[in-house]
């Protein structure tokens, strides 16, 4: 048996030399060797999938995740998890259609009444809240013994209106940015609700901000800090 060493540190052993190195046998080996398809190394058809559907959320909690300061803090998080176990397997039933809507109504009825709250620190120490009025601050809970401020900024005015109304928009524009919201409210339009969904939320929250420096306002209802 002859040792015949090919490359660096690679031993192949053959029983007997070859005589002819062109003989038929070895030209059909160099054949098939030569003939054989290469691996491909660059990324499949699944990578680029699951890249684009990486890169498509990525856009969407970069366009939305500004507007989440105009939100009294809790509603976003009680609609993602609330909204699973009503969506559950997709089949957009007439009974999980319902259960959406009456989810975002409760939602947006909550962004909306909760800027019309504001707080005040009473002499105990404690934080008090309450709905802001033509007459004042009237507290969730009556008959306390401390003394409620008269100030005018517990006066309901156009501000608490506009920031309501801008609350709710940012509300409707981070929940239809959802493909479980808007397959069961709008099937069969996924192409259309996703050119749209490309701009809306950047959009709202131009002008909502826009609008926010026009209406500043000091509330500290329910959902904000407390001062």
């Amino acid at each position: 048996m002859e040792e015949k060493i090919e490359g660096i540190g690679i031993k192949v052993y053959n029983a007997t030399p070859p005589e002819n190195p062109t003989t038929p046998n070895a030209t059909s080996t160099a054949a098939a060797t030569t003939t054989l398809p290469r691996l491909s190394l660059g990324p499949g058809g699944g990578g680029r999938k699951r890249r684009a559907v990486a890169k498509g959320v990525q856009k969407t909690i970069s366009k939305t995740s500004m507007l989440v300061n105009f939100l009294p803090t809790g509603t976003l998080l009680t609609f993602e998890m609330v909204l699973p176990s009503v969506y559950r397997t997709g089949d957009c039933s007439s009974v999980n259609t319902t259960m959406i809507y009456v989810l975002l109504g409760l939602c947006a009825l909550s962004c909306f009444f909760f800027h019309f709250t504001d707080s005040f620190k009473g002499d105990d120490g404690k934080v008090y809240y309450g709905f802001v009025t033509t007459n004042g601050l009237a507290v969730f809970k009556p008959g306390i013994q401390v003394e409620i401020p008269k100030d005018e900024k517990y006066r309901v005015g156009l501000t608490d209106l506009v920031h309501s109304i801008m609350s709710v928009m940012v509300f409707i524009a981070i929940a239809f940015s959802d493909h479980r919201v808007t397959n069961c409210l709008f099937p069969g339009h996924q192409k259309e609700m996703d050119e749209v969904m490309e701009s809306f939320p950047l959009m709202v929250g131009v002008i909502c901000s826009a609008l926010f420096l026009v209406f500043p306002t000091s509330r500290r209802g329910v959902g904000c800090m407390a001062s």
